[in-house]
Order: C-alpha cells, then sequence, then structure tokens
C-alpha cells in the first residue's frame, strides 16, 4: 500500500495536468466561434476568434511539457487532442471563410475550400512533418494565416486562388518551414518578431477592406507587418537552403 501511495502523482499536478489539457480543449470552442461568427457575415470577430484560439495553441505545448501532462494525466493524448483542434481552426474554419465570403472567384469556392481540407489531411498523417530542429517539412496547414494575410493585404480572387494553390503543391515539397517558439535558429530575433506580427495582426484585422484600405488606414502598422511577415518568409528560405543538420 506504500508503494502505491509513493507512485501515485502529486494531487496539485495531476490538476495542473488537466487543467493544462482543459485549455488545449477551449481552442476547439474559440473556432466554433470563430466558425458562427463566419455564418453571422462576422469577418472581423472570425479573425479575431482564430486569434485567440492561435494564442492558445502556441503556448499550450510549452505548459504541458513543463507541468508533465504525459505522466500526470497520461488519459487523454494530449498530441491527438492537439491535432484534431489544429485541424478544426487551421483548415476547416479557413475553408468555410474561403467559401462563404468569397475569397476566390465564383464556381471555384467549393472545389478550393473542398481541396485546402483534402491535401491539409496529409499534412496531420505526415509522420515526418517536422525536422530534427523542429522546422515544419511542407506547408504546415496554416490556412488561418493565408486567409489573414488575403485580408490584410486586401488581394483579390485570382491571387488568391494562385496562392491557395501554390501552398497546396508546397503541402507536398519539403520546404522548411519554421516554428516561432520551438526552432532554436535565430529565436532571439524571432520571438520579438512573433509579438510584433501578432500585435499588428491584432490592430489590422479590425479595419474592414470593404470599407476603407488597410494600408492608408494604419500604414505604420501595416508596413511593420509586412516586415515581420518577411522575416518569417527569408527564414524559410534560408533553412530550406541549408543542408539537414545531420548532414552538417
Amino acid at each position: 500500500m506504500s508503494t502505491d501511495l509513493h507512485t501515485k502523482p502529486p494531487a496539485k499536478k495531476v490538476a495542473a495536468a488537466w487543467a493544462v489539457h482543459a485549455f488545449t480543449a477551449s481552442g476547439i470552442v474559440l473556432g466554433f466561434l470563430a466558425l458562427v461568427a463566419i455564418l453571422e457575415g462576422d469577418k472581423v470577430s472570425a479573425f479575431m476568434w482564430l486569434g485567440f484560439a492561435l494564442f492558445v495553441d502556441g503556448i499550450d505545448g510549452t505548459l504541458a511539457r513543463r507541468v508533465g501532462v504525459s505522466e500526470h494525466a497520461p488519459q487523454v493524448d494530449g498530441h491527438t487532442l492537439d491535432s484534431v483542434i489544429d485541424y478544426f481552426n487551421y483548415v476547416a474554419v479557413p475553408a468555410m471563410m474561403i467559401y462563404w465570403f468569397n475569397l476566390v472567384p465564383g464556381g471555384w469556392e467549393v472545389v478550393t475550400a473542398a481541396g485546402v481540407m483534402a491535401v491539409s489531411c496529409y499534412t496531420f498523417a505526415n509522420v515526418s512533418m517536422k525536422t530534427s530542429d523542429y522546422y515544419f517539412s511542407g506547408f504546415p496547414a496554416v490556412w488561418n494565416l493565408i486567409v489573414l494575410a488575403f485580408h490584410v493585404l486586401q488581394t483579390g480572387p485570382w491571387l488568391n486562388l494562385t496562392v491557395l494553390a501554390i501552398c497546396g503543391v508546397l503541402t507536398f515539397i519539403p520546404f522548411k518551414w519554421v516554428h516561432p517558439l520551438r526552432v532554436r535558429d535565430w529565436r532571439s530575433v524571432t520571438i520579438p518578431m512573433t509579438v510584433l506580427w501578432g500585435a499588428t495582426s491584432i490592430r489590422l484585422v479590425m479595419i474592414d477592406p470593404d470599407l476603407q484600405k488597410v494600408r492608408d488606414i494604419s500604414p505604420i502598422v501595416f508596413w511593420l507587418w509586412v516586415l515581420a511577415s518577411l522575416y518569417f518568409i527569408v527564414i524559410c528560405v534560408w533553412r530550406s537552403l541549408r543542408p539537414e543538420p545531420e548532414e552538417i
């Protein structure tokens, strides 16, 4: 009996582990609220809910590792939970935005949205999705960020369709994509750039592009957002051209 008492995890650690699982699960609620906003035609609210969900996804992994969820709440597979929520928020909800808000030319809405959901199945099932240094290999199905870029840049339907098609192809090509929190390369720059990108995104999504030009309303914020976005593009290209760590 004494052995069982000594091997039983402390109640506080178990509670903390389950709290992190609940925090992760809150992402699906935020995604659902984004879906409701889409159906109500409220694009700004949809982006805001997705932004909250992105924040949850950005820090729940760190919290899970810190409290040891796999040791103290092993009944729930945090990786599976996270993947289910990510598919909904990063794929299904943005696909609905593409369809509902006519972000592609007329007649292409259903095909494009369905295509986004189909190719993303490969992303989530790809066992080689992460490199040894925590980059994503192949487009990591962050369609929410692509749709956000369409909103901020106010791009046209045909350009949107072209970008979506390119991202779909890149899903199957081992181009490297940075994880802003886990990748160690340039982390001291990447984290501040992530904060800058997030802060400027919050401001820019609150501007209705159907009524006014984003870059004219907040030009400084707009160009700071562009700068941060270009930083991530550059670091992805740099890593893609660099040999794999084990080959160096």
